[in-house]
């Protein structure tokens, strides 16, 4: 049978008023050693447990943050939890994980269920451009920071460079000689998939090819079963017009492209050279171990809670601010066999916008 003391039951044992409960329970500073071990012993005897749930209720806001992310499979999104959950810790905070599945209904559902536990606020990686119901919730009292994506100067966000990333996975293969390149990902709706494709254009022109020099794979999600898939679609094009490498957007499709040119016996870098995007920790661990784009991930989602955490605990100091990183191109053997370059590990903000 669950225990259903409650703090009136505290009081009339210890022999306190119910205020004095509440102190020990909140201020414990404010109240005599000796009344405060008596409250203890009561609480202690009486299997008392606070209801944190009702208290939260009180004060407005809970103690949680809700991170919503694209697609919790992918290890981007892991490490950036773990960067969220370390700066949440040190605030005395806990984070609820939401996974959207690029999904915006699903989206939409996670939003309006954090806003009705009354989330302390909430960080997100958006599934398309439209911010209205992320507006409406901040219009509302629940605070927001978008997470790997840019904003404009009436929000916090923290992200990388994607169109800087984009240029240096293009302008590598084009330093090594590849001529016919492709670009694999999708959908062109996200934000961080545009944004790298464009940075990869860019690099293209400025090598003076034309735009059909890349060749544009769309896919429906950023998985590694969409990899294969394209991968296939690669290799079965003529070998006069197939492509000799391919820049990916994200490592799982780069990982899903290695397997399949591994399952046709074609070899990687020769046959076809690969650059993925993150740089998970299974990129630099495969067969072939991937070139690759690397983001800070943990670093993207401490970072977003700092800012998060700063808005609500000090409104009256807080700007809205949004924290560009740069990307880090790390080669590997998949581009390149006799790669030795050895990956650094201090990534900072370079610019603010």
């Amino acid at each position: 049978m669950a225990n259903s003391a409650s703090v009136i039951d505290v009081a009339r044992r210890a022999g306190v008023s119910v205020g004095t409960v509440s102190n020990v329970l909140n201020r414990p500073d404010r109240v005599a050693r000796a009344t405060r071990e008596r409250v203890l012993a009561a609480i202690d005897q009486l299997g008392f447990v606070r209801n944190e749930a009702a208290r939260q209720l009180r004060a407005g806001r809970s103690r949680t943050i809700g991170l919503v992310v694209l697609d919790i499979g992918n290890p981007f999104f892991t490490d950036l939890a773990a960067g969220v959950e370390e700066a949440a810790a040190e605030a005395g905070l806990s984070v609820v994980l939401c996974n959207s599945g690029e999904s915006v209904a699903r989206e939409e559902h996670y939003l309006n269920l954090l806003q009705e536990q009354r989330s302390f606020g909430i960080l997100i990686t958006p599934v398309s451009t439209n911010m209205r119901r992320i507006d409406e919730i901040r219009e509302q009292g629940t605070p927001s920071v978008l997470v790997d994506r840019g904003a404009a100067g009436r929000r916090c966000s923290v992200s990388v460079d994607d169109v800087v990333g984009g240029h240096q996975a293009a302008t590598h293969l084009l330093g090594i000689g590849h001529k016919r390149i492709a670009f694999i990902g999708g959908p062109k709706s996200l934000n961080q998939v545009s944004d790298r494709l464009k940075g990869a254009r860019q690099a293209t022109t400025e090598a003076g090819l034309a735009a059909s020099h890349l060749l544009v794979i769309e896919t429906p999600a950023l998985n590694v079963s969409e990899g294969r898939a394209s991968g296939a679609k690669v290799a079965a094009l003529p070998k006069a017009r197939r492509p000799t490498a391919v820049i990916c957007a994200n490592d799982l499709i780069a990982l899903g492209v290695l397997q399949e040119m591994t399952r046709l016996g074609l070899s990687v870098p020769d046959d076809l050279a690969i650059v993925g995007y993150d740089d998970i920790e299974f990129a630099g661990a495969a067969a072939v171990p991937l070139t690759s784009v690397r983001q800070p991930r943990a670093q993207l989602g401490s970072a977003a809670a700092k800012l998060l955490i700063e808005e609500v605990t000090s409104p009256d100091e807080h700007t809205h601010r949004q924290v560009v990183f740069e990307p880090e191109l790390i080669v590997r053997e998949s581009t390149h066999p006799a790669a030795t370059r050895a990956p650094r590990r201090t990534n900072k903000p370079t610019k603010r916008r």
